[in-house]
């Protein structure tokens, strides 16, 4: 398929200074570029060493990719609170020349409507496809024609549009039986979370478990912020809270990703106030979809289990000398797919759990949710075939590529593994995490931090 010229054109301009010093930090808002710097100019580049460090010997048999989602719209409740502050900003400095950055902010056009409701944004639709073209450009033996694409998503919009943007992507030269792929909904896999009442009730639906968060939101970082802002604002500081300061600094994170331009919203934080701003983000994940609670990881025991049994029958199905069934398998959730299975797999753990308390401590923590979940996140697994090994068990080999580059695997550091040895290593997940006995809600009036 000949480059579209245009797939690209939002993200050669040259970012504006602005956003370029904020837009390392706008956490699980950020554009994929931030993770992989070269496609801003070229979108369909694979990178520095792209070759990957397997033996010619190896041919790949099966590659199962777990997507976020493209770049999406803010969702209703984040419109609703932008419209509160943009409205109070036009009320309170209509003609304040005094206040030059509320001025800007009145003037700025208001243009997110409640209907957009975290739906996928044209950009996000990019994402997907330039992501499906650099996936095939990188296993082109997998994505050769005639060979079966099996397609999931999240029953939610924007998982569904990306799925089918990412067919869109892989375009007409690739036959998978017929150019419409059904994009098959899979919500025990790609909202596994949905479906795990301990969860729903201990951390999702329970205040007392983002207790974290809520001490930082008091704390003396965020007062800081709190004060400048509404200095810049000529606001009093009790008309703002953490949640209208960082609906600010997340539209000034939309702007760009969306849309590629600096937003006036961006004028109001320095590069420490986005620091702040990001670990705020980053305890929400960390508590409610990272290490903060077991359950949070455990309830992903399902899709793990599940990507493991779809490599047992291809390693099956290759010693039997049988068609690989099911060579690609994309599945396409959120954030709150990806960062639990991460967790389960022991990625990203920091020695000292995040705290409200410990924000200095944890400049360099590992838990960064942008580097690891931005929009179009992908985690993939590829199996190979190899021949002439020295034994039988290096026959079957894996790899594991985050954001497409290559992930050192933890019992190894290396970033190729045996099949038998990473099952090895996983064994007690594999064979012991059962979802139905971990999500069931405890029989005893226990408090979230007994059970948790």
């Amino acid at each position: 398929m000949a480059p579209r010229r245009e797939v690209g054109l939002l993200l050669l301009f040259v970012l504006p200074l602005a956003s370029a010093g904020l837009s390392g930090y706008f956490g699980t808002k950020s554009r994929y570029e931030e993770v992989n710097p070269h496609l801003v100019s070229d979108p369909l580049s694979l990178g520095p060493g792209a070759g990957g460090s397997l033996p010619a010997s190896c041919t790949p048999l099966q590659l199962r990719a777990v997507l976020r989602h493209g770049t999406r719209y803010p969702t209703a409740g984040q419109i609703r609170r932008l419209g509160e502050l943009h409205a109070r900003l036009l009320r309170r400095n209509a003609g304040a020349a005094a206040c030059p950055a509320a001025a800007a902010l009145a003037e700025w056009p208001m243009w997110y409507e409640e209907s957009l409701d975290g739906r996928l944004a044209p950009q996000g639709r990019r994402d997907m496809e330039l992501l499906a073209r650099r996936m095939a450009a990188r296993f082109p033996a997998l994505f050769a024609a005639r060979r079966r694409l099996a397609l999931a998503s999240s029953s939610k919009h924007r998982c569904l549009q990306s799925g089918a943007a990412f067919r869109l992507g892989l375009g007409p030269t690739l036959d998978f039986g017929g150019d419409e792929v059904e994009v098959e909904v899979n919500d025990s896999l790609m909202r596994f979370f949905d479906h795990c009442a301990k969860f729903v009730v201990l951390v999702e639906e329970n205040d007392t478990a983002m207790g974290q968060v809520n001490a930082f939101k008091e704390g003396p970082e965020m007062k800081k912020v709190l004060e400048k802002v509404a200095s810049a604002l000529c606001l009093p500081v009790e008309e703002l809270n953490a949640d209208l300061v960082q609906v600010a600094f997340l539209t000034c994170s939309y702007e760009l990703a969306i849309k590629n331009v600096t937003s006036p919203w961006c004028s109001l934080f320095s590069e420490e106030d986005a620091k702040v701003l990001e670990y705020l983000n980053d305890l929400k994940q960390y508590w409610k979809r990272g290490y903060g609670y077991d359950i949070n990881s455990r309830s992903s025991c399902i899709l793990f289990q599940d990507i493991f049994q779809h490599l047992d029958e291809a390693v099956e199905e290759s010693k039997s000398s049988k068609p690989i069934s099911s060579p690609l398998i994309v599945q396409v959730g959120h954030a709150e797919t990806l960062q639990p299975l991460l967790a389960l797999m022991g990625y990203f753990k920091d020695k000292e759990p995040l705290l409200a308390t410990n924000f200095a401590r944890q400049a360099q923590r590992k838990f960064r949710s942008g580097r690891i979940v931005p929009y179009a996140a992908n985690l993939v697994f590829v199996l190979y075939h190899c021949d002439h090994v020295n034994a039988s068990q290096e026959e079957y080999q894996v790899q594991l590529l985050l954001n497409e580059k290559l992930l050192p695997f933890l019992h190894s550091n290396e970033t190729i593994s045996t099949y038998t040895d990473l099952k090895d290593y996983y064994k007690d997940i594999l064979e012991n995490c059962h979802f139905k006995e971990e999500c069931e809600l405890p029989q005893v009036n226990a408090t979230a931090v007994d059970e948790l």
